[in-house]
């Protein structure tokens, strides 16, 4: 079979009305021959939006499943990519701002879907002040103008949004009109969370594109589809002091999305679990 030289020449659906394709486009073009095609005419506002006026109504990676297959629809391609984003708290604490990234990939030839993945701390920064020059603090903290703005008067819920705050100009004017329409007299600001006004979500967004590529470069030893990758880590393994099993992985299960082909991988960087984790040492 072909592995990647399958995508030589193909044409690739992006969805996208944020500037998605600055990080994507010279990535995957390049490593994988293929030619990613920017599709317009569909606004993906409808399917949510970080300024809350339209919630997003299924999960981050249903999203990201129906930008590519409305792209793949709108450019009649069989081969479609998109990308969703997410912020919440961070999976420690519970207390950090925390973004997640997907890329997802479709080729409807293969029957195959592969996203690709990244997350970290992140910021969510903003604030509600009657006074310019706590806005004005608050913006030069937050990287404006590179790092967008979104204003509205009064809370984070008044449905008056002023997006699009690109320069110290705006920002004072959107900043004055907000005040004029305050009931309270404070305005709330806060980063536009969009991919091109956020350049912290655009390296985010990079960084999701080449872990997609890891998996698509990953081909399955009997069918040579791409996307050969980690589908369970089987845990028990044995605790150091006794032996009992641990939820601790000893291996990874290497799985093909088109035929059957499975590989177990034992984890080599380790034998025994400390009995820190172990049920019947530390109950």
């Amino acid at each position: 079979m072909a592995g990647l030289s399958r995508y030589d020449g193909c044409r690739v659906a992006l969805l996208t009305q944020h500037g998605k394709e600055k990080v994507i486009a010279p990535m995957l073009e390049p490593a994988l021959g293929c030619r990613i095609e920017l599709v317009t005419g569909f606004d993906t506002d409808q399917l949510g939006t970080f300024t809350r006026e339209t919630p997003r109504p299924g999960t981050q990676l249903q999203a990201a499943r129906q930008k590519a297959r409305k792209g793949m629809e709108l450019a009649s391609t069989k081969l479609g990519i998109a990308s969703e984003g997410s912020f919440a708290a961070d999976p420690f604490s519970g207390m950090l701002p925390w973004s997640v990234e997907l890329v997802t990939w479709i080729d409807d030839a293969l029957g195959i879907e592969v996203t690709g993945i990244a997350q970290g701390a992140d910021r969510k920064g903003h604030i509600l002040s009657g006074h310019w020059q706590d806005i004005a603090t608050f913006a030069e903290r937050e990287g404006f103008p590179e790092q967008h703005l979104v204003l509205r008067p009064d809370s984070q819920d008044d449905p008056r949004i002023h997006k699009s705050i690109t320069d110290w100009a705006s920002l004072q004017q959107g900043f004055e009109h907000c005040l004029a329409q305050s009931a309270s007299g404070q305005v709330f600001v806060e980063r536009d969370l969009r991919a091109f006004a956020n350049p912290t979500r655009m390296q985010r967004i990079q960084e999701a594109t080449a872990d997609l590529l890891r998996r698509l470069h990953s081909l399955c030893p009997a069918c040579d589809t791409p996307g050969f990758w980690i589908s369970e880590r089987l845990p028990g393994l044995p605790c150091a002091a006794c032996r009992w099993p641990t939820s601790l992985a000893h291996s990874e299960v290497w799985a093909c999305l088109r035929c059957d082909h499975r590989d177990i991988i034992p984890l080599a960087e380790r034998s025994l679990a400390d009995p820190a984790h172990c049920a019947y040492c530390n109950p």
